[in-house]
């Protein structure tokens, strides 16, 4: 970890060293004469001096310490609120800003309760309506909203520093919510410092370095990744809105190309729509010789995506070693594991049926049908990472699969008024009395010290005393036909455990084959793939499986959506008697 003893000071450090000629750029569809994007940079000078300004006006409300909700669209005025929180030693809340139109506030109320929230800090175009819905919701006496974007002014100069040490709380990262109630990592300024150096080392990030993205900013990946390791290494970043880029993929692929990015980052189903989205004639142009890394995390990595982007973009400079697959959580403010820089991505093939028994034996070049194809997630710099046996809390040998365990400086410091879930998770210890650890949730295993991870223990199928990871099922229903996008695939107990599989489906892209057939043969597939006696298929429209913001599937939502049939069916195959488990 670096010497300071607070991420304040290596923010300031920057600005003193590289003014505005170190800044962040947003491209928004705001696009003036003869151009489609708008362009809009802060240097780190302006962006010291706002972040100043705030944190002038956050004191001056006497927010020392306190919890504030930070309500914004992607842009720039949520980096100014996020730095004028850590210039105020206040403690930010990052969170999707809620759809104002249809009233969806539910997940923005239990974090206001949860965490005893009485300011909103968003911007001038977004503050009428939030005032509106305090006052529905009969908070207006006790929330208020501050516009950090307009509105009064304050004197950057009448900033005073506080106080702030690695012990010092920063933020509190909220989870996705895939359950109904989220819950607040407790992130400090250490925990960032440990982070920053963490990513500096396997990306060997400098001042030089480019960074491009779209991942939205209250997700840990976006976060971290794009906001807060930039201002660590004192770097150039380019961002756009994830709605934007999901409109128009090529955009990414542009700014690569533009800005002449050394690094870029996103989930796995980001390469997708690349992948499913950018034509021929848009890459006229394109050259993405620059990039050094393409991140690939905050869910499973597949190794069809990683192959087929090379194929689809190598002829405009994507080469393979660029691939760096990593694996990381906002309980370890952000990276565990990553590739080694300039390696790629190592796959390897294992025994289908041995994963099933918590083995993993490599089976390189057997037939397609008898083993499954793996990315590894890297190795770890400096934290401790160790596959544990659940339930005995004995450490496992390589080859074994089990829960993964960590501990390190960027373990955070627990969930934010949790002590028993704290205690829980982030005190673990192993059967020889070593720890604490956090426990991650997450399955997976090591080998040639590479760290595998299968999926969560919660989403773990056992189907008669075998183990089959949800993500496994899903993969392969996807290759079954182009028509196959993503599934959600979970257990359902009408009498007897059977798999249920929701399938989304493109009409287009099933050619003719009428869906009832389709469904039967996804069936078909799926249950001789994995052996699975009773498996039942849904096929449904695009958008229907549930995710979170960054991309993971929200299995128990889904499944809850299934049974009380709230799921709009355009096909299905299903097997007796699940019908009578849905209500």
């Amino acid at each position: 970890m670096r010497p300071e003893s607070d991420f304040l000071t290596v923010v300031r450090e920057h600005v003193r060293t590289h003014g505005d000629r170190r800044h962040f750029t947003f491209v928004s569809e705001e696009g003036g004469p003869g151009r489609a994007y708008r362009h809009d940079a802060l240097g780190f000078a302006e962006l010291d001096r706002r972040a100043r300004e705030i944190a002038v006006r956050l004191e001056a409300r006497g927010l020392r310490d306190r919890a504030v909700l930070l309500l914004y669209p992607e842009g720039l005025d949520f980096l100014a609120a996020f730095l004028g929180c850590l210039y105020a030693r206040v403690v930010a809340v990052p969170a999707p800003l809620p759809d104002l139109d249809a009233g969806r506030f539910e997940r923005t109320g239990r974090i206001i309760a949860d965490a005893d929230i009485t300011w909103i800090l968003t911007d001038t175009a977004h503050r009428e309506a939030l005032d509106k819905w305090l006052v529905n919701r009969g908070l207006a006496g006790r929330v208020a909203c501050l516009d950090t974007a307009g509105g009064e002014r304050a004197d950057p100069d009448a900033w005073t520093r506080p106080d702030i040490g690695t012990d010092t709380l920063a933020f509190l990262q909220y989870t996705s919510g895939s359950t109904s109630t989220p819950k607040g990592v407790m992130v400090t300024h250490g925990n960032l410092l440990c982070n920053g150096e963490e990513i500096k080392r396997r990306i060997e990030g400098t001042h030089g370095t480019v960074g491009v993205g779209w991942v939205p900013h209250y997700h840990d990946m976006g976060l971290i990744g794009q906001f807060l390791q930039p201002l660590y290494l004192g770097c150039c970043y380019v961002f756009t809105s994830p709605i934007t880029f999901i409109k128009r993929p090529v955009l990414w692929l542009e700014m690569i190309s533009e800005y002449r990015a050394t690094i870029t980052l996103s989930p796995n189903f980001g390469y997708e729509l690349a992948l499913r989205r950018v034509t021929d004639a848009q890459l006229e142009g394109i050259d993405l010789s620059s990039l050094r890394i393409a991140k690939n995390g905050a869910e499973p990595v597949r190794a069809a995506t990683l192959e087929r982007m090379v194929e689809r973009f190598g002829p405009v400079g994507f080469r393979p070693e660029m691939w760096m697959p990593c694996y990381g959580m906002a309980e370890t403010t952000l990276l565990i594991t990553a590739a080694p820089l300039d390696e790629g991505a190592a796959v390897r093939d294992f025994d289908a049926e041995e994963l099933t028994r918590d083995r993993a034996v490599v089976r390189d070049g057997a037939p397609a049908g008898s083993v499954r194809r793996l990315v590894s997630s890297g190795r770890p710099v400096t934290l401790d990472v160790r596959v544990v046996d659940p339930e005995s809390r004995t450490p496992l040998p390589e080859g074994r699969t089990g829960e993964i365990w960590v501990r390190g400086g960027s373990v955070a410091q627990g969930y934010w008024n949790c002590p028993e879930l704290t205690k829980e998770t982030f005190g673990a210890v192993t059967a020889d009395g070593t720890g604490p650890f956090l426990r991650t949730g997450d399955l997976g295993f090591v080998v040639e010290g590479e760290l595998y991870v299968n999926g969560r223990i919660k989403d773990l199928i056992i189907v008669n005393g075998r183990n089959i990871h949800a993500h496994d099922i899903e993969e392969a229903a996807c290759a079954v036909h182009p028509a196959a996008g993503i599934g959600a695939a979970f257990v359902v107990d009408d009498g007897r455990e059977q798999v249920v599989l929701v399938q989304e489906v493109s009409v287009r892209e099933a050619r003719g084959m009428p869906l009832d057939e389709l469904a039967g043969l996804v069936r078909t597939k799926v249950a001789a793939a994995f052996d699975l006696p009773h498996l039942s298929v849904v096929l449904t429209g695009r958008g229907t499986v549930r995710r979170t913001t960054s991309g993971k599937m929200q299995r128990r939502l889904t499944r809850d959506d299934f049974l009380a049939g709230e799921i709009t069916e355009l096909a299905s195959d299903l097997e007796t008697g699940i019908a009578a488990a849905r209500r």
